[in-house]
């Protein structure tokens, strides 16, 4: 009577294996017809990390020491990518805007590099055309809005560079946002949300077809924003709050709004974010797209990876590469084919569409160009070129107020 247990199971292990290799085709085929687009890939940090941006130096066909290389890319079907301009909170103040430059440099590098390979993009028709050529779209995203230091000039070079998205703020609060950690009493609130020059900025985004990025703000900035905001939001890379109550995901309360707005989350894979522990699987992520779907429906998610950028990632999606198997995934937790579609790229290809028909509606508008108030920005990195009453000091001492000051020391040690 054993060889029938054996056989038993032996049956049923095969029918297991012959179900997830349907699963897998089915989610291949479906990744055929629909791009996948993904909202966060930390790629170019890394080449400034280990190679400090010196690409020639480097093969994205054989680089192993990351989550992304250019096989893995083909072997995940990703079609289109925000890769981030990030630079890290300790720039703010410094050289955040030359370093995010760069950042956005390695991207333009990166394209010309691989031609066959990557296609830089800027619109949705961009990311619908490479998908036809058998590319991957290659867009920018600046993350974190310490890297425009105030500046709506600024804001709008680095989109006509290519960016088409800004994460409102990093880990850190700007002079115009409240970040994240202010949830967490990690950190103080300094706008409670946005002041008015990051009202004023939303408004400019919303007139040059930038997509705003609520990844990383405050619950606070998520409302206001969504309130504020003539063009639906992404969260390029969150996941949802009541599944791992980490502050850098979404609440229902907002994931609602984002839906009442056709906004997206794109869903992160950090086992932080998605356990809230160290440790993860496949099944975890796919427990965030599930519950997203039941409080605000399939119409508002998207994939938002992280990779490279994260420490740890679930087991099952070490790389990209891993795409297919969540597909998969969903898929036997009966997905529709429909809703597949919608959160692979669908989704994100209609906030796109949105977020340019309202810059097209914003046409004959022209560029805010107010200044952030001086004493918002006021500091000894800054000069103070072009506001009244000043000359070129800015937080720094100008040379006759230093001889001065000099003057009364030395008089008052004199005397």
């Amino acid at each position: 009577m054993k060889w029938i247990g054996s056989l038993c199971f032996v049956t049923w292990a095969l029918t297991i294996t012959l179900a997830a290799d349907t699963f897998k085709e089915r989610a291949l085929q479906l990744m055929s017809v629909t791009p996948l687009i993904d909202g966060h890939n930390d790629l170019p940090w890394q080449m400034r990390k280990q190679f400090n941006n010196r690409l020639n130096s480097v093969n994205l066909h054989t680089l192993n020491s990351t989550h992304t290389n250019i096989p893995k890319i083909k072997e995940g079907r990703l079609a289109a990518q925000f890769w981030a301009a990030y630079v890290p909170c300790d720039t703010q103040y410094k050289d955040a805007v030359r370093q995010t430059l760069e950042q956005i440099d390695i991207v333009h590098r990166m394209c010309k590099k691989y031609p066959d390979d990557f296609m830089f993009a800027v619109s949705s028709k961009d990311i619908e055309d490479a998908f036809a050529q058998k590319k991957t779209a290659s867009l920018i995203g600046v993350e974190g809005g310490h890297s425009i230091d105030s500046s709506m000039g600024t804001l709008r070079t680095m989109y006509q560079l290519g960016t088409r998205y800004l994460t409102l703020t990093h880990s850190c609060n700007t002079p115009w946002a409240d970040n994240w950690l202010v949830d967490t009493d990690a950190e103080t609130p300094e706008h409670n949300g946005l002041s008015d020059f990051g009202k004023k900025l939303i408004w400019e985004m919303n007139r040059l077809g930038m997509l705003i990025d609520l990844a990383h703000v405050s619950e606070n900035v998520m409302r206001q924003v969504l309130d504020h905001s003539k063009a639906p939001v992404i969260f390029s890379h969150s996941s949802a709050y009541t599944v791992c109550n980490h502050k850098r995901n979404v609440p229902d309360d907002v994931l609602k709004i984002v839906q009442e707005k056709k906004g997206i989350v794109m869903v992160n894979f950090y086992n932080d974010y998605v356990t809230c522990s160290q440790t993860a699987r496949l099944s975890d992520v796919a427990d965030h797209f599930d519950h997203i779907k039941k409080v605000a429906g399939s119409s508002i998610i998207g994939f938002g990876g992280d990779y490279d950028g994260v420490a740890r990632v679930p087991e099952g999606l070490e790389d990209v590469s891993k795409y297919p198997d969540l597909v998969a995934e969903l898929l036997r937790r009966n997905w529709s084919d429909v809703e597949i579609k919608q959160a692979l790229g669908e989704n994100l290809l209609r906030v796109f569409k949105e977020v340019e028909k309202v810059r097209d509606g914003l046409a004959n508008e022209a560029p805010n160009d107010e200044p952030i108030p001086l004493e918002q920005v006021e500091n000894p990195c800054r000069t103070n070129y072009g506001y009244p009453d000043s000359e070129n000091s800015g937080g720094i001492l100008s040379y006759s107020s230093m001889v001065l000051a000099f003057t009364l020391i030395l008089a008052s040690f004199l005397s």
